[in-house]
């Protein structure tokens, strides 16, 4: 991973719009130790800002947390009550970078990761996919990769120690357009 500092991103600056249609975010948790529990969140949005230098440039993202969907909707439901998420008290978890890095394909994003009104650091690994012009209708779209970690109990979220990992990585693939 190159985190050596550029000054410019390979992006045209301006505000970059979310694609939700091309754009997804998932997690893994371990359950029982054993095993794998994969899902997503159905809802997000982001923001990408792109300055004439990486410390003018900027990403955001808020996601619903009651958009859970781990293909079980039992499960799905009981994640979502007060003893787990508590999407009631804690609706949504945003992103907000304060450091890019990084050139060609790999870059770093630092940045404060909120869920609920609990705040902390959390670096993704990104892999920049790359610019592209659409030819149905002309824009172009840009490409990205992140994965990271947390450790859920540094966000309050302590039922089942053993039952569910402390550790849920999580990964997303996001399209943004160029401002026109």
């Amino acid at each position: 991973m190159t985190t050596s500092p550029t000054t410019t991103l390979p992006l045209t600056a301006g505000t970059w719009a979310f694609d939700p249609f091309h754009s997804a975010v998932g997690f893994t948790i371990r359950h029982l130790g054993i095993s794998k529990v994969r899902g997503r969140f159905d809802q997000l949005d982001a923001s990408l800002v792109v300055g004439e230098t990486l410390a003018e440039s900027s990403v955001t993202a808020t996601v619903a947390l009651e958009s859970i969907n781990t293909g079980n909707a039992d499960r799905d439901a009981h994640v979502r009550a007060s003893d787990l998420l508590d999407v009631a008290s804690r609706p949504t978890m945003s992103f907000r970078s304060t450091k890019l890095a990084g050139e060609g394909e790999d870059w770093t994003m630092e940045g404060d990761l909120t869920i609920g009104d609990v705040t902390r650091p959390i670096t993704f690994a990104v892999e920049f996919g790359g610019v592209v012009d659409v030819p149905m209708d002309g824009s172009k779209h840009a490409g990205f990769e992140a994965t990271g970690e947390i450790r859920r109990s540094e966000f309050g979220l302590t039922f089942a120690p053993g039952l569910l990992g402390e550790v849920v990585k999580i990964h997303l693939d996001v399209q943004f357009v160029a401002p026109k």
